[in-house]
């Protein structure tokens, strides 16, 4: 490219079309005079320079990522939150006045705490589970609930306090609630459906998981390798039981295991209670932790039938003795409700976003306590 300097192959295309517009009007005079377009390629010139600050932060995060942990938290949701209710479903011949079968959700892992996720917060479970049964006992025109369960189970009394929720519900209200298990309604997801008149599974759901779990982790061996060792002050001789930094001793992990056989026995007494077809052979083994599908749990009598969100629907207009009925669903109005199956977009497991690579900890977090659990990942 003879003739043309390194510095002007370098310049932005905008600049030289000013430089190249500015000596056109000197050759004809009109040195003074605005250049015709110049606004708009200036304009162009500057849209990199208006977009610096939001690269500048792509940057930052980018170059952070393998160095920090980061928790990115924005709520903008209107002042009103409460639950709304949007028609899913209605049955031919059904009205707009007819009568209602409630759809709710539980899903997730199940604790009496809020939950974070990148973009905004998850509600308690056991809040919004709460609040869905109340407006359904309030509202005259719903006959029945589905409640639709899709959850490995999560912390033992936060379980206990859902199935406590759902009995007081039917106690006070007498309608009728029918349960719908999804993907997985494992250990606590399990302990809660209990507490349905009816049980309806898919072939495919992973269901089970009837016991108690106490994560513990004992760091003290490698910390002596590298110099270090834990000296806690305690009250007591067991107040430091389950350290992660000292063995565990034989009576620590005695204490430990008293309070997971009660909560086993509570589960078991669950089970027993709402489940009086399971034979005590099957009793035996169905509660020794491990999960089963769907269609075995309809043979074992753990659930009721097979089906899907029609024949729950089915179930509950049946018990609620109505004929045709529609079907609403509780959400919250910022949530998209296209279809029964519609859901708020959830966090990834492992809290981690594929785009950035960042390390946002484990999702949900889990606290040191005892779980109705089933979750191969966690441990």
């Amino acid at each position: 490219m003879a003739g043309v300097s390194d510095r002007t192959i370098h310049r932005h295309p905008a600049r030289l079309r000013i430089e190249q517009a500015q000596r056109l009007a000197k050759q004809h005079g009109n040195v003074s005079g605005p250049v015709h377009g110049r606004h708009d390629i200036e304009e162009e010139l500057n849209v990199p320079y208006r977009n610096l600050p939001v690269l500048l932060a792509v940057v930052v995060v980018v170059l952070s990522a393998g160095c920090t942990r980061w928790r990115f938290i924005v709520d903008a949701v209107p002042v009103d939150d409460e639950l709304t209710e949007t028609e899913v479903l209605r049955d031919a011949g059904a009205g707009s006045g007819s009568a209602k079968v409630a759809l709710i959700d539980v899903k997730g892992l199940i604790v009496d705490a809020e939950r974070g996720r990148i973009l905004g917060r998850i509600e308690n479970p056991v809040s919004r589970l709460a609040e869905g049964l109340k407006r359904a006992e309030n509202d005259s025109k719903v006959r029945a609930v589905i409640i639709r369960v899709n959850s490995p189970g999560g912390t033992v009394t936060a379980s206990d306090m859902m199935y406590r929720e759902v009995v007081t519900f039917k106690t006070r209200s007498s309608k009728p609630v029918v349960i719908l298990m999804g993907e997985v309604a494992a250990s606590g997801g399990y302990y809660i459906a209990c507490a349905g008149d009816e049980i309806i599974a898919y072939p495919t759901t992973v269901t089970g998981s009837i016991g108690v779990i106490i994560q513990t982790f004992n760091f003290s061996e490698g910390m002596g390798k590298i110099g270090i060792r834990a000296d806690a002050i305690t009250s007591g001789p067991n107040k430091a039981t389950g350290s992660p930094f000292l063995p565990m001793s034989r009576e620590h992990r005695a204490l430990l295991q008293g309070i997971v056989d009660e909560f086993y026995e509570n589960f078991v007494a669950i089970v027993t209670e709402n489940r009086p077809a399971v034979s005590s052979d099957d009793l035996a083994w169905i509660t020794d932790g491990r999960v089963i599908t769907g269609r075995r749990a309809v043979e074992v009598g753990i659930v009721d039938r097979l089906g899907d969100l029609q024949t729950a629907l089915d179930a509950a207009k049946e018990r609620a003795g109505v004929d045709r009925a529609r079907l609403v669903k509780y959400h919250h109005p910022t949530d998209y409700v296209g279809s029964p199956y519609a859901t708020a977009p959830m966090p990834p497991a492992g809290g981690q976003v594929n785009l950035l690579q960042l390390n946002l900890g484990a999702w949900p977090d889990r606290s040191a306590g005892f779980y109705y659990l089933w979750d191969p990942a966690a441990w």
